[in-house]
């Protein structure tokens, strides 16, 4: 079995004991959702950038640490990439004249729940999307996971595009009431 056959449990304790390769393939299965995150959270690619490199870092730094909740380390990262994105606000507040936009941007992201409420959410997100019917969690990994246009979703589970935008948007749907207490 290769690196990228076994489970985000398996890869992680490997890279607890310093297998490189096995972080390097956590950071190729994450690193476009974190990406993605990172961008709602602050504005500029150099941000963006640093936030992503950051979030990883402590993966690395701190694998031993780290308990996952169910096979992802997906929710992890996304908590941690928040919590790097207030941390890199907040030097630049400190360091910066008054800043209108980073000043928006932090209040938008200081506004937000806590932690715990932000893992119970995340956690809540991931039960929901295992609920769904093979070809709508399948769609929901590829466009909303992975970051895929719902053309290339299409092409690779064999229906319309407009067959996928509309599974995408009840699935959605479905998820949002999920989380707000709705379902």
């Amino acid at each position: 079995m290769s690196l990228t056959d076994e489970t985000e449990s398996e890869l992680l304790r490997r890279t607890v004991e310093g297998d490189r390769r096995a972080f390097e393939v956590l950071f190729d299965r994450h690193v476009r959702a974190v990406t993605r995150y990172a961008w709602a959270l602050v504005g500029t690619r150099q941000d963006v950038e640093e936030v992503v490199q950051d979030t990883f870092l402590a993966g690395w730094q701190k694998a031993a640490r780290i308990g996952l909740r169910g096979e992802s380390l997906l929710p992890w990262l996304l908590v941690t990439c928040r919590n790097q994105s207030l941390n890199l606000l907040r030097r630049r507040r400190r360091h910066a004249h008054d800043s209108l936009e980073e000043e928006r941007l932090l209040r938008r992201l200081a506004s937000h729940e806590d932690e715990n409420l932000a893992r119970a959410r995340l956690e809540l997100v991931v039960t929901e999307m295992d609920k769904l019917n093979e070809l709508d969690r399948r769609i929901c990994e590829l466009c909303l996971v992975e970051g895929r246009s719902y053309r290339e979703a299409a092409q690779l589970v064999g229906k319309s595009v407009a067959a996928v935008g509309k599974r995408l948007e009840r699935s959605r749907l479905r998820l949002r009431r999920a989380v707000e207490g709705e379902y």
